[in-house]
């Protein structure tokens, strides 16, 4: 499979999973989740998901500086609705990466383990997303904000006339969204 090369350099964001660990799905319920499969699970590569997955690896480095983060101990807020812009899109991708999600995900097993609920919209932040502990009530808010790294001016008459090229382009932003993320991504404590 072809895919851009630098997809390859992105840290991958490490996990502990309790419920992978119950079901003897990896020892230890220890795993990484790369950039590649957060793109599998969207279907493309764009800035959009490339600041999710960026939004939710530094929430959780926050969260955990010295540990895995802990898959399904996570409550995520957004001030958008669902239906709003991308909120839906980066909802996906946090969802895939933290195993949050509103009332549609897995109740639980055994009373623990319920992923649902832990997801929220409509809340009353001024950051792209806060990303709230279960365990400590650590509090971290996350802004997102990729106006700074522009698209080539010339690849929306590239989509008409090249395809190729203008592919090129789109992931030629999204790379240098990554490169130039502490420029991109601002984490604070509310």
């Amino acid at each position: 499979m072809l895919y851009p090369d630098f997809f390859d350099n992105i840290e991958p964001i490490k996990l502990q999973d309790p419920l992978a660990d119950i079901l003897g799905v990896c020892e230890h319920g220890e795993y990484n989740i790369s950039y590649m499969e957060v793109v599998k699970g969207a279907g493309h590569s764009c800035p959009t998901v490339a600041g999710a997955y960026l939004m939710t690896q530094a929430a959780l480095q926050a969260l955990y500086p010295d540990e895995r983060a802990v898959r399904g101990n996570i409550d995520v807020s957004f001030a958008e609705s669902l239906e709003e812009g991308v909120a839906g899109v980066i909802a996906n991708v946090v969802t895939y990466i933290t195993g949050a999600t509103d009332k549609s995900g897995f109740k639980g097993l055994g009373g623990k383990f319920a992923r649902h609920s832990l997801m929220y919209f409509h809340a009353d932040i001024q950051s792209s997303a806060r990303f709230t502990r279960k365990d400590t009530g650590k509090t971290v808010d996350v802004t997102y904000n990729p106006s700074s790294i522009p698209a080539d001016p010339q690849m929306m008459q590239m989509m008409q006339s090249n395809v190729k090229k203008f592919g090129q382009m789109w992931q030629d932003r999204v790379k240098r969204i990554f490169e130039n993320a502490q420029d991109v991504i601002v984490v604070t404590e509310p």
